[in-house]
């Protein structure tokens, strides 16, 4: 008899524990995304949605539970402090597979995950763009201002993640993004820090188009640059626009860059303006004695004004650092 109530007791208990998971994310988070309907929303764009436009609460929480959500999604303009966080980096998945060669839709309209919104955290997250390598594929289009990315994968092709606002901040801490040609681009001031930037193709990691009057465009510091088996020839950039701006700090670059680090994309008038700097990297790709001439090398006071708090300030002294 005792034995029977014990099974009883149990079966109860775990017919109630999905309730009791429930009913603590409800109270940690605003609202709950579940691809199984175990939460106030099966997608995560309906779920974007339903938040109130300059909340008095504040700040907007969002989890989402583990699952592949294949959506095409858009954080708008009047969307804003929002924070999204995944259940697990590497099974909390938002997918599509859009490329520009699709009804000629273009690059610009290819994107996976789209951020107009100002004050966006996304943590614990995969964001990816599925297509073949057919074109043009973003999965990554940021126009907001003070995003922030902490422990995310962006899985792509070619054009994988587009800064696509001149001036708009963008920080990336401990993620991993891969890709082809260009896969991280724009105008956009970007730092990345301790991240995995993962080459799949013979290309170029970054193509920016810093405009003449931003001090800031890509910045990576502390990161690692690794190759897919068989790649052995990447360049660290090219200028998409003239006056591009690109650093990389104290990181590793393997032995795959290629001696002359950067190229001019066909241009030689390029070679005048585009801010192409190295300081302090490792690996045998950060030998610099044949790098291209118009590549700066930065001494250790030329390599004081680059730093988180400096690129990131902009107006209003923001640091992403500061909670």
């Amino acid at each position: 008899m005792i034995k029977k109530t014990l099974v009883k007791i149990s079966c109860l208990m775990l017919l109630m524990l999905p309730l009791c998971i429930q009913a603590q994310d409800s109270l940690k988070y605003d609202i709950v995304v579940d691809r199984n309907g175990r939460g106030n929303f099966r997608s995560l764009q309906q779920a974007i949605e339903s938040v109130r436009s300059f909340r008095p609460e504040g700040r907007t929480t969002i989890f989402i539970r583990d699952g592949v959500y294949k959506e095409k999604i858009e954080i708008p303009t009047h969307i804003c402090d929002l924070r999204l966080i995944g259940e697990s980096i590497d099974k909390t998945i938002i997918t599509y597979d859009d490329h520009a060669n699709i009804d000629k839709m273009g690059t610009f309209k290819s994107y996976s995950f789209l951020i107009r919104g100002n004050d966006i955290l996304i943590e614990n997250l995969t964001i990816e763009n599925g297509s073949l390598p057919l074109g043009q594929a973003v999965a990554l289009h940021i126009e907001g201002d003070r995003i922030i990315f902490r422990k995310c994968r962006v899985l792509g092709n070619q054009d994988t993640v587009y800064g696509g606002k001149e001036a708009a901040r963008i920080y990336f801490e401990d993620c991993y993004i891969e890709g082809t040609t260009d896969f991280i681009f724009g105008p956009s001031t970007c730092w990345f820090e301790r991240c995995e930037i993962h080459c799949k193709r013979n290309s170029y990691i970054t193509a920016a188009s810093t405009p003449e009057n931003i001090e800031y465009g890509f910045i990576f510091n502390n990161c690692n640059i690794t190759m897919t088996e068989g790649v052995d020839k990447v360049y660290l950039g090219r200028p998409w626009r003239a006056y591009a701006m690109t650093l990389f700090l104290n990181c590793n670059l393997p032995k795959e860059i290629r001696a002359e680090g950067w190229h001019n994309w066909g241009n030689e008038e390029n070679e005048k303006t585009a801010r192409y700097m190295e300081y302090k990297n490792s690996g045998e790709g950060s030998n610099l004695s044949k790098r291209v001439q118009w590549t700066k090398i930065l001494t250790d006071a030329q390599a004081k004004p680059y730093t988180l708090e400096a690129a990131m300030k902009g107006c209003d002294n923001w640091n992403p650092l500061i909670k």
